[in-house]
């Protein structure tokens, strides 16, 4: 087990401020995210937040992960992806064609906006450059973190996972046929009982891109300090998924399996409290980043 290096909240009374930005997209449409820092103090870290499939930034645990961050000194970026389908309602999905045209590459690119701005000094006026940064991401938001961090080992100084898929190849070759038949694939929506249509973007990325969205081969090369949390019990990502990505990183990230975790560590959207597995995997990644990042 990884050393504890504890993020100590810097002022009980310290509420974050919350502001918000907004850039160019993968999809050239705006690309819509949250700032929260406690100051303005210079060379503070940040900690970008990639959220998951059918998720989106204000999707329960995420504000109160941003919160933790903040308050212990790390300014803390959540934002959706251009793709996610979320835009200015926050947290249902106003805008469907832009779910219906998801891609992996998006997803990375635009990961490479949101940290090449905050890395530039041009996210936000008056945010001081990080002096380094880490990115937090949750299950499709895992493995995109897996795959730019491979990419631009020079941009990170930690990763932490959670939930992450091991794969960007998730369906079998009969829903891929019957998809493309259809030129759609109906992703329902748990919470609302919503029929989300997802195009043959999705599928056509995958064929163009090949091995470049290997998050195994992704994994063998990371050498950023890593930690992979996965929940035991994880009915969308089995922890197998965890367990492999342990494996192929030929031992560099530290792997946490969380006792009757499951996907989402038991939380729920719209918020309705904690739990004891969301606290253990919040607690081991504030560790993870103040060891890594301070």
């Amino acid at each position: 087990m990884y050393p504890r290096a504890t993020i100590e909240v810097k002022d009980d009374m310290a509420t974050p401020t919350l502001r918000h930005f907004e850039l160019i997209g993968a999809d050239g449409r705006p690309l819509r995210g949250d700032i929260r820092t406690v100051g303005t103090g210079a060379d503070r870290p940040a900690v970008v937040i990639c959220h998951g499939f059918k998720g989106f930034k204000d999707w329960g645990f995420f504000p109160h992960v941003a919160e933790r961050l903040a308050r212990g000194g790390i300014t803390a970026v959540s934002f959706n992806f251009s793709g996610s389908g979320v835009g200015v309602a926050r947290d249902r999905f106003d805008e469907p064609d832009r779910f219906a045209r998801w891609t992996y590459s998006n997803d990375i690119q635009d990961t490479e906006t949101v940290i090449g701005a905050l890395r530039g000094g041009t996210l936000a006026d008056a945010l001081a450059v990080p002096a380094k940064v880490g990115l937090l991401g949750h299950s499709r938001g895992g493995g995109v973190g897996v795959l730019y961090a491979a990419r631009h080992p020079e941009a990170l100084g930690a990763l932490v996972t959670w939930s992450a898929i091991g794969s960007t190849r998730r369906w079998g070759p009969e829903t891929i046929r019957r998809w493309r038949a259809a030129g759609h694939l109906d992703v329902t929506n748990s919470r609302t009982g919503e029929v989300l249509p997802l195009g043959l973007d999705i599928l056509d990325d995958l064929e163009r891109a090949g091995t470049a969205l290997d998050i195994g081969a992704a994994a063998e090369q990371l050498a950023v300090p890593w930690l992979i949390v996965h929940g035991e019990s994880d009915e969308t990502v089995p922890v197998r998924d965890g367990l492999a990505l342990a494996e192929r990183s030929g031992g560099r990230a530290e792997l946490l399996t969380i006792p009757h975790g499951t996907h989402t560590f038991g939380v729920r959207h719209p918020w309705a409290g904690t739990t004891p597995a969301f606290v253990r995997a919040l607690d081991a990644t504030a560790d993870w980043f103040a060891r890594y990042l301070f």
